[in-house]
């Protein structure tokens, strides 16, 4: 019934949407004389922002035709590798014709399935583009999975995780960014179970919520406050008619997005206020800055219902990594077993979403990883976004994850 309603609310405004996308044509026509008053700018501005507020976003694209190596323009060419049915392989293949012979290392990022789609972490790709080649987990929205596929878990996750990594080869470097944390690790422990000779060379965790215990946040709170009873009947709902996934139970991403606006309500308020008066002043670069950020933060996909639930469970409300009482389809989940990759975690001193340490947790859970395999970094004035993206990710951060990818090799 919650999803039915708000499709509803959807539909009622479409001609909302239509009158204010008229308004804006009209006030911002060259040919109206008022386009260049201060009362047309903001009859167009206010126009605009209304428009987007009540439109559908689709998932984005990444749109990295190119990529700079040794100063020159680089073409780039993205190609789906495998299919799942609730996942696709990506590799963004750099044409490396007429270049020096270069030996860059596999680089698989493992994105979040948390509600936004995987181009969420295009600056992270951006930045690994130039030394690295780059594959990368972008997850499909459970929307769009029919119920013949079947479901998908916590447990499947990593077996996902394991999967990619056989295909790509045993010469492989994982980064997990975020949520994804803890199935890499389940993954690697899983495959250090078996003696598995497609190991990951090593492993970058971060972000992550390897040990929820240790500096609790908000929605560590909200998981550990309300009941599995509360969570299946408060956030859980079915797909409705007109999507291929049609009865599937999912944590819809509508609400996702809800709770995310929710956690920083006054930061998302200020944004638009501001971006009203970047519309009205013309100031193009801010109002586009402005404008590609919510393209991507508005678009949202489903989660499966069994995923978030076991989630919310194994890692939120039991902590069965830490306390070494995850059994993943029979198979016992022990990270005291990886000894072939080498680890490194990254927290960020202002993450309000895993609090500083519960990445740094999975140290303490490898002891079988040789000593000066070990490395953590944190990020001095950077909150959980600011690990994979941004200046500070980009200056300060992944020149230090490349430099532990390469003494790894």
């Amino acid at each position: 019934m919650l999803y039915q309603m708000h499709q509803m609310n959807r539909q009622l405004a479409q001609p909302v949407q239509m009158a204010a996308r008229w308004v804006e044509d009209f006030y911002g026509a060259p040919q109206n004389p008022l386009s260049t008053t201060w009362f047309g700018k903001s009859m167009t501005a206010g126009a605009e922002m209304v428009s987007r507020l009540t439109r559908n976003y689709g998932k984005p694209v990444f749109g990295h035709a190119t990529t700079m190596i040794d100063g020159r323009a680089v073409a780039v060419n993205e190609e789906i590798l495998l299919r799942k049915p609730f996942c696709q392989l990506l590799h963004f293949r750099r044409d490396l014709r007429g270049l020096a012979t270069r030996d860059d290392p596999k680089v698989l990022l493992v994105v979040p399935m948390s509600g936004h789609y995987a181009t969420l972490l295009r600056g992270t790709v951006e930045a690994l583009l130039p030394e690295h080649d780059v594959y990368v987990t972008d997850w499909i929205d459970a929307r769009e999975v029919p119920l013949t596929e079947g479901n998908f878990d916590l447990d499947d996750y990593a077996d996902y995780v394991a999967e990619f990594l056989r295909y790509l080869g045993p010469d492989v470097h994982v980064i997990a960014v975020c949520q994804p944390s803890v199935p890499v690790m389940a993954a690697a422990a899983l495959m250090a179970a078996a003696d598995d000779p497609m190991q990951a060379r090593s492993i970058t965790l971060m972000g992550g919520p390897i040990d929820t215990r240790i500096s609790p946040t908000v929605p560590n709170d909200l998981a550990t406050r309300n009941s599995m009873m509360w969570f299946r009947q408060s956030v859980i709902s079915t797909v409705p008619f007109g999507h291929p996934g049609f009865m599937r139970r999912v944590y819809p991403g509508f609400l996702q997005l809800g709770s995310f606006i929710t956690m920083n309500l006054d930061r998302h308020v200020n944004a638009h206020m501001r971006q009203f008066d970047h519309l009205v002043k013309g100031d193009d670069d801010s109002a586009d800055g402005h404008r590609k950020f919510y393209d991507e933060y508005l678009a949202v996909m489903d989660l499966t219902a069994e995923f978030y639930l076991q989630t919310i469970q194994v890692v939120f409300k039991e902590h069965q990594l830490p306390r070494g009482l995850w059994v993943s389809r029979g198979r016992k989940v022990d990270p005291s077993l990886i000894v072939k990759p080498a680890l490194m975690t990254v927290e960020g001193e202002l993450d309000d979403i895993s609090g500083v340490g519960q990445t740094r947790a999975a140290h303490v859970l490898t002891p079988g990883i040789a000593a000066d395999r070990h490395v953590h970094y944190e990020q001095p004035g950077v909150g959980h976004y600011g690990i994979f993206n941004g200046r500070k990710w980009r200056e300060q951060i992944m020149p230090r994850v490349r430099d532990f990818i390469r003494s790894n090799l």
